[in-house]
């Protein structure tokens, strides 16, 4: 790491923690040694933020330090998954835009890669649509968009995923009928998408028993990835979208299952 220790506001505990936060997210990962001389504080007092940090959900610890990345059983914080493979999601938008027709009702979940779709619809002039989402960060992008009646899923708000869950959230969703899903998930191999999280799962589920047609956008590095627990067989979505970062080893993966996929240019670095 470079640079001094960061001003930390009152400098108590829970400023340093979230000013701990704020750098992982940014950087990715971080050792405890680094930490612990960037905010002048003991490896002992580093590792109880850090626990604090983990059991918040916010990073997970490794031996020797903390990382923001995504694992078979962790998802990463919405503002860690905001920052990543931004052009990537943005290239899957693109394309899953041209599935929408005025008049539609549309299903967004609360996937940071489906909010790059959210943010073409308030830019373009699409029709009037009805749009469903769970996503806090969604609602807020299409609130009072003229041409867009917006319909938030309520429920459990869970600040890690920016997002309504639970009970609620399953049931409200099971009331509707949409012409369009759009979601996105964790990992996908061996003709499975895949999540970490059983709460996550649900409502993606609810979301796909919903939608007429259901479209799933995933950037290549969730190809070949899995997680622990099954979301549904690729057999459910009408269309899979990947970025053409995607390599010939993971589209084999997807041809073996006869997977109906398009993979859209632009996202590639």
């Amino acid at each position: 790491m470079s640079g001094g220790a960061p001003e930390v506001e009152g400098q108590g505990p829970a400023a340093r923690q979230a000013a701990m936060a704020a750098l992982v997210l940014a950087e990715g990962s971080a050792g405890a040694a680094g930490l612990a001389e960037r905010f002048g504080v003991s490896l002992m007092t580093v590792h109880r933020d850090l626990d604090e940090l983990e059991r918040q959900g916010v990073v997970r610890k490794f031996r020797g330090g903390v990382t923001a990345q995504p694992s078979s059983v962790f998802e990463s914080n919405v503002q860690y998954r905001l920052k990543t493979m931004r052009p990537q999601k943005a290239a899957l938008a693109a394309r899953a835009v041209a599935e929408i027709e005025p008049g539609m009702a549309v299903l967004l979940d609360d996937s940071t890669t489906v909010l790059e779709l959210a943010r073409l619809l308030r830019q373009r002039e699409t029709g009037p649509l009805t749009v469903v989402t769970n996503f806090l960060e969604a609602i807020n992008l299409l609130a009072g968009r003229p041409g867009i009646r917006l319909l938030a899923l309520g429920g459990d708000y869970d600040p890690l995923h920016s997002s309504f869950l639970g009970v609620s959230c399953v049931e409200a969703v099971g009331q509707l009928r949409v012409d369009v899903g759009f979601v996105s998930t964790s990992g996908v191999h061996g003709g499975h998408a895949y999540h970490q999280e059983q709460r996550i799962v649900s409502v993606k589920r609810a979301m796909l028993d919903s939608a007429a047609r259901r479209v799933l956008l995933a950037d290549h590095t969730k190809l070949g990835r899995v997680a622990l627990h099954r979301v549904a067989p690729l057999s459910r979505f009408d269309l899979l979208l990947v970025d053409d970062g995607a390599g010939p080893e993971a589209l084999r993966d997807l041809d073996e299952h006869q997977v109906r996929y398009e993979v859209c240019a632009g996202g590639a670095a």
